[in-house]
């Protein structure tokens, strides 16, 4: 290991420094080429704008579970791999490339190893997920470890990719509530839920748009530095009126619990600080009082009769959530260590009335991929989120701790899922610090000092 990182560090100096001239006439912080940084923007855009009911109109099959296996890996991931296959040859040493930025992102590149290695185990154990491991671990890895080159420009473009594009699926999501039409529903195999109307927008599923959503709410309120207060508190409004349309129960009352606290307490230590402004009190006092009349007449209009509905009825998750440990009973420790029968486990999931999921990514995860392979990933994924948290200002703590409560409320990382990309991205983008562009802007232009007379 010493070896390794010896080699890319060695690597590193003559990797970056042999574009030459090049990068010497690029701005400060600009340090990726056009095709990189724009695919990466592009990456950015299909990854929060293409769901599996749009791939679904183009034929193809993206969350179902026949099909071509090709198909079963999103568009994004493909895009990434294929800016990271780019950018390591215009390196000039694809090897060194990739341990440059290993050895900048070490648990990065270590979640990405790991779930390679166990991709390959199972395929040779014919264990369902193989799909999972690609767009559930690898990409959110090999996106951060690109991301290593900090190019100013590059993250400037994301960040207006991800306003515009949360913007646009929070709107549309209005739109089909109103409309009561699903532009993009939601599919398994060309099947559409017709009981559920909830909106599906630009990310899918449901419960998906609630996830991504709530961590976006949450990143607004404590990050997002670069806009105005008034632009971000409309963001919020806006984007948890679409909560709501969602239908996320969990997502709702963790926004609700989360950016509640933050707001009280941001709002004390403001008045601490001993200044107020006066029209924006006037302002504050005003909305308060309108407030409650806003959300009497919404109520009368039947605004929040899904979110209602998914708390009156929640189409047995409560008692999915108690009968997933039933199953423990039926297998012994050795099974559990190493991943029980699977037709085993999954007639015990339709006696036990679990066919809709079981709704913990660790406890399905143990099931189904046995204890070990289980431990592995949670390590990778611990030393991956504080690699994460580190590149960001400390105001990440509230939207992390939103992503970990909202991880356990269904089976998330432990099947095919885009989310902890999305995340990653957010996490990247909207915390980035203020401090880095100005940082490597002097390193790159060092101040000279003028001698006094």
């Amino acid at each position: 290991m010493a070896a390794i990182r010896g080699a890319a560090r060695s690597a590193t100096p003559a990797g970056w420094a042999g574009q030459g001239q090049v990068a010497a006439t690029r701005p400060a912080g600009n340090s990726l080429d056009w095709v990189t940084g724009y695919g990466l923007v592009a990456v950015v855009a299909l990854l929060f704008s293409i769901s599996g009911g749009m791939l679904w109109l183009v034929g193809y099959n993206y969350d179902g579970l026949t099909g071509n296996p090709a198909t079963k890996i999103h568009p994004s991931t493909y895009l990434l791999v294929l800016m990271f296959a780019w950018r390591a040859c215009t390196f000039g040493n694809p090897v060194g490339y990739t341990l440059a930025i290993a050895d900048r992102r070490p648990a990065s590149a270590l979640l990405a190893v790991m779930s390679i290695m166990l991709l390959v185990v199972v395929i040779v154990r014919q264990r369902p997920g193989m799909a999972g491991m690609i767009d559930t671990f690898v990409a959110p890895a090999l996106l951060v470890m690109m991301l290593a080159e900090d190019d100013e420009t590059t993250f400037a473009r994301m960040r207006t990719v991800v306003h515009a594009v949360m913007t646009a699926n929070a709107l549309l999501a209005l739109f089909e509530f109103a409309t009561k039409t699903l532009v993009f529903p939601y599919r398994l195999d060309g099947e559409v839920f017709m009981n559920d109307l909830r909106s599906t927008a630009l990310q899918g599923h449901p419960l998906s748009n609630a996830t991504i959503t709530a961590i976006y709410v949450l990143a607004l309120l404590s990050g997002s530095r670069s806009l105005s207060m008034p632009l971000r508190l409309g963001l919020v409004g806006l984007q948890c009126a679409a909560l709501v349309v969602f239908g996320g129960r969990s997502a709702m009352v963790t926004t609700i619990a989360l950016g509640g606290i933050y707001l009280l307490f941001s709002g004390v230590a403001y008045l601490r600080r001993g200044r107020i402004s006066l029209p924006g009190a006037a302002l504050a006092v005003v909305l308060c009082s309108l407030l409650p009349v806003v959300l009497a007449m919404l109520f009368s209009y039947g605004f929040f009769d899904a979110l209602l509905e998914r708390f009156v009825s929640d189409s047995g998750s409560a008692n999915a959530r108690v009968e997933m440990f039933e199953l423990f009973k039926h297998f012994e420790l050795r099974d559990l260590i190493v991943g029980p029968d699977i037709d085993l486990i999954e007639s015990l999931r339709r006696i036990n009335g679990l066919e809709q999921g079981i709704e913990n990514p660790i406890i399905r995860l143990v099931l189904y991929q046995g204890a070990f392979f289980t431990l592995l990933l949670f390590l990778g994924f611990v030393l991956f989120m504080h690699e994460v948290a580190r590149r960001c200002h400390p105001g990440i703590w509230l939207t992390m701790l939103g992503w970990l409560i909202l991880l356990n409320t269904s089976e998330s990382l432990a099947s095919k899922t885009t989310l902890m990309t999305k995340f990653v991205v957010i996490a990247l983008v909207l915390y980035r610090p203020v401090g880095v562009a100005a940082e490597r802007k002097a390193q790159t232009h060092p101040r000279v000092s003028m001698p006094r007379r």
